[in-house]
C-alpha cells in the first residue's frame, strides 16, 4: 500500500470503528483501556474526554508517548498510531466533542471533572484485509497448495 493511501485509510478506520484501545506507560508496564475516539484529521488530532480522576493521566504527563489501537475483528481491518499525548481543560472543547453517550460518565459537559485527551500522531500501522469469507477462501486454497496466502494490505507510515 503507497504511504499516502495507507495514511488515508488509517484516519479512515480510526474514525469508523471509534472506540480504541489507549495504551500507556507508567515506567514498570503498559497500560490499556478502551476509549471513544473523537477524529479530527484536519487537526491532525485524535481527541478522547477523560476524567480527572484514574492513572491515565499521571502515566501521560510522566510519559507521553501512547499507542492508540483500533480493530475491526469481523472486517479484518484495523489500524494503530503512536503519538503525544497530552492533557488539557478547554472547556469549549470539550463542548464542542460531547456527545450523549458521555452522558454515562458525566451530567454534562460543563462537569470540572472532565479532562480532555490530546493525540497528536507521529506514526500509523494499517492491516486492511478481505472479509472473513474471502480471508477463509485464501487460507484454504494457500493450505491446499502449500503457497502463502495473500492477506490484504498492510503498511507502517509517519503521520
Amino acid at each position: 500500500m503507497p504511504p499516502g493511501e495507507a495514511v488515508d485509510r488509517i484516519w479512515e478506520l480510526a474514525e469508523k470503528i471509534d472506540i480504541c484501545m489507549l495504551t500507556t506507560w507508567d515506567g514498570n508496564q503498559q497500560r490499556s483501556r478502551p476509549m471513544s475516539a473523537r477524529v479530527r484529521r484536519e487537526e491532525h488530532a485524535i481527541y478522547f474526554l477523560t476524567d480527572l480522576e484514574g492513572h491515565k493521566l499521571t502515566e501521560i504527563e510522566q510519559f507521553p508517548h501512547v499507542s492508540l489501537a483500533w480493530a475491526d475483528n469481523g472486517g479484518h481491518k484495523y489500524a494503530v498510531i503512536a503519538g503525544e499525548a497530552e492533557v488539557l481543560n478547554d472547556r469549549n472543547m470539550i463542548a464542542d466533542l460531547w456527545e450523549s453517550f458521555d452522558k454515562a460518565w458525566w451530567d454534562d459537559a460543563n462537569d470540572p471533572q472532565i479532562r480532555l485527551l490530546r493525540v497528536t500522531p507521529d506514526d500509523g500501522e494499517v492491516w486492511d484485509s478481505p472479509n472473513m469469507l474471502v480471508a477463509t477462501a485464501k487460507m484454504l486454497v494457500a493450505a491446499a497448495t502449500g503457497a502463502k496466502p495473500e492477506m490484504g494490505d498492510t503498511a507502517k507510515v509517519r503521520m
